[in-house]
């Protein structure tokens, strides 16, 4: 199993795609892993030699202890570019993974070449939901909260009508530890990249789901309206977008970032 070790941090990683080409990293979601992108990698795969890993707390990466930020995150996924000597990337994050590289755009701008930037916010306006499945999570474990976040996760609609896909994002949810997902949650509460969006210059594509509660599309807009240039589509799904919009979804990223 593919690792790197910063002596603080053991990261999980792999490498999917082109054996050489422009190097696209993925980067997943709260509660989720980088299992989470396997209807992104064969359609990416002819594109791009595709980095897969896993944050501090989810997958197979270790579960620090300690109080951690967006920035804890940014600065795993630096740490671990320079470990592969990756000078810059094409980069796709969706929710935790697109603060990721907001983070990353604006502390580290050379690194990313183009981004798309999914089911995401830079600021957390009202954090009363997540610091309630804390507090669920505190007192009963995961499973207190796993319906509701897999209801905000897929559209009814689909979760009726792919009943098996849902009960995928269900195992990844309860593979999750109790405490990386409230140490994650903390950090997303106390959010706010706002300041200096305005100032990227990467080529950036927003991808929101129109039925989407988590980030809702304003939130999004918002990313796609401060940053200059910025593109932005609607994809008719809840918070995951790349598995319930999946075609949609890979054709609007995949010619985004290959610019």
């Amino acid at each position: 199993m593919p690792v790197f070790n910063n002596g603080k941090l053991q990261t999980y990683y792999r490498w999917e795609g082109l054996a050489e080409g422009p190097v696209l990293v993925l980067s997943h979601s709260l509660g989720c892993s980088s299992e989470m992108w396997q209807g992104q990698v064969k359609a990416f795969g002819d594109r791009f030699r595709i980095l897969l890993y896993d944050h501090r707390g989810h997958g197979r990466s270790d579960v620090p202890a300690g109080h951690w930020t967006i920035g804890d995150f940014g600065k795993d996924l630096l740490a671990f570019l320079d470990h592969l000597a990756l000078e810059s990337v094409r980069f796709c994050g969706l929710s935790l993974g697109g603060m990721v590289g907001m983070w990353i755009a604006k502390n580290a701008h050379d690194r990313i070449e183009r981004m798309a930037l999914c089911n995401t916010s830079a600021k957390t306006e009202n954090s009363t939901l997540l610091r309630e499945r804390i507090r669920l999570i505190e007192e009963s474990g995961l499973a207190a909260i796993t319906d509701n976040v897999l209801g905000r996760w897929f559209t009814e609609e689909f979760r009726k009508e792919a009943p098996d896909r849902v009960t995928e994002a269900r195992r990844w949810l309860e593979a999750a530890s109790s405490a990386s997902y409230a140490a994650t949650s903390r950090a997303v509460c106390d959010l706010d990249l706002t300041e200096g969006l305005s100032s990227i210059e990467i080529p950036t594509l927003v991808v929101y789901g129109l039925h989407d509660q988590a980030t809702p599309p304003t939130w999004n807009l918002r990313i796609a309206d401060a940053i200059p240039g910025a593109e932005a589509v609607g994809l008719n799904s809840a918070h995951l977008s790349n598995i319930e919009a999946q075609g949609e979804f890979n054709r609007a990223v995949s010619d985004f970032l290959a610019g």
